[in-house]
């Protein structure tokens, strides 16, 4: 631990021996130290219990890989077995477990714990927390939340301000190793309460959820089917991971008659080219022959675009939506489209029951963590920490709205 160089509030809280409670801002460095601490004390605590829990699973792994890696790097001869992405027994018999929270907390009932840490804090439910909070009673266990804030509401935003935790508040500009212009940049894209939230991990009363978690709950039902039906109206929304980020999404919605849409399939890739972009793509339409293929031609997007527009079995399919300002009807090579037409169609949908989609605890946090307000001059803005998925969603359920869309008409304009 000596050879890494921490901040002064990360050797705090590292000293720190009760309940804490640490909102942030992103990147400053919160889950690199509570790996730190999660280890250190399964090392030097014999026969103890370490949960880590997130809304999903893949947020929890990340997490329990630092501590992995730590471990790893500073312990090796204290591990007792080769460790999993969810389990990590030393030989002292101290445990270290990884698990998904999802909507109840029923996947992590039973354990005995002594030290609870979980991450994105803000994003798990009510109804987690009232599974989890006995596991700490016989043990008299800890509690370590860590999250950026979602609103100024529930159990993380109680806690902060409960004087049984003690409680760290580190803004993203006051980190030494932050990038000023990156900062800089974003500051002038997103409005003062967005970048409040997300940068100086301020408590916000200006963001509202766009999906209520009620909604979520009774939309997000179905189980994935086990195989693909022929003869159906398959559209697939697309969103395109822009430069620095990882991930990429493919929704696909059976529409089943012009007010019904079942969601089949939620598929991510990581950190691929446009060319790979491309060929999934390709791949997914020759098992399902959809009738529409809509793409944000956005950034990277444009290039994912022309490729499709070069293949036979794409080209006259593919439609591209810009969900900042653009897309396609029938008199118009473009014609405007907001962002807030794209997440009201879907919430329309969602409120009327004409859409159901997987229970999925990715897609659940997709659509828990968009958030909207309306600025100064009345425009609603929208974003989402977590939205790639919601991303991918809003375009595939435009399929109801696109009864006027003449293709002929719109390639005419293209070749």
């Amino acid at each position: 631990m000596l050879r890494l160089k921490l901040d002064d509030w990360q050797k705090e809280v590292l000293a720190c021996e009760g309940n804490v409670c640490l909102r942030s801002g992103r990147q400053v460095g919160k889950s690199t130290v509570i790996s730190i601490k999660a280890a250190e004390f399964a090392v030097k605590n014999p026969n103890k219990t370490v949960v880590i829990i997130a809304s999903v699973e893949r947020q929890a792994i990340h997490l329990f890989l630092k501590i992995q890696n730590y471990l790893h790097d500073h312990y090796k001869s204290k591990i007792a077995k080769r460790m999993t992405l969810s389990y990590a027994k030393l030989k002292n018999g101290s445990q270290i477990h990884c698990l998904p929270a999802g909507d109840t907390g029923e996947g992590i009932r039973g354990f005995t714990v002594d030290l609870l840490i979980a991450d994105e804090a803000a994003f798990i439910k009510q109804t987690v927390w009232q599974a989890v909070t006995p596991m700490l009673a016989i043990t008299r266990g800890k509690k370590i939340l860590l999250s950026t804030p979602h609103g100024k509401a529930g159990y993380f935003y109680d806690c902060f301000n409960d004087d049984t935790y003690t409680n760290f508040h580190i803004s993203a500009e006051d980190c030494p190793r932050k990038d000023e212009n990156f900062l800089a940049n974003e500051r002038k894209r997103m409005t003062k309460a967005q970048y409040a939230q997300e940068y100086l991990g301020e408590f916000i009363d200006d963001l509202r959820r766009m999906f209520s978690d009620e909604l979520i709950k009774k939309t997000c039902i179905l189980k994935r089917r086990e195989d693909i039906r022929k003869a159906r109206d398959y559209f697939i929304g697309v969103d395109i991971a822009r430069m620095g980020e990882d991930e990429s999404t493919f929704e696909i919605i059976d529409r089943t008659n012009r007010e019904a849409l079942e969601q089949v399939e939620n598929i991510m890739t990581k950190k691929t080219l446009t060319t790979e972009t491309t060929k999934e793509i390709i791949n997914l339409n020759k098992q399902y022959d959809f009738k529409k293929i809509y793409v944000d031609d956005g950034g990277l997007g444009v290039g994912v675009f022309d490729q499709l527009l070069e293949e036979d079995e794409t080209k006259r399919k593919v439609i591209p939506i810009n969900n900042a300002s653009r897309s396609q009807d029938r008199d118009k090579w473009k014609t405007k489209l907001l962002k807030e037409d794209l997440y009201n169609n879907l919430l329309r949908l969602m409120e009327r029951g004409e859409v159901q989609m997987l229970d999925d605890d990715e897609i659940k946090m997709s659509l828990q963590s968009i958030q909207f307000e309306y600025t100064d001059d009345g425009k609603m803005q929208i974003f989402g920490r977590y939205s790639h998925i919601a991303e991918g969603l809003i375009r595939a359920a435009w399929c109801v709205k696109d009864k006027s869309l003449n293709i002929t008409n719109f390639y005419k304009r293209i070749y």
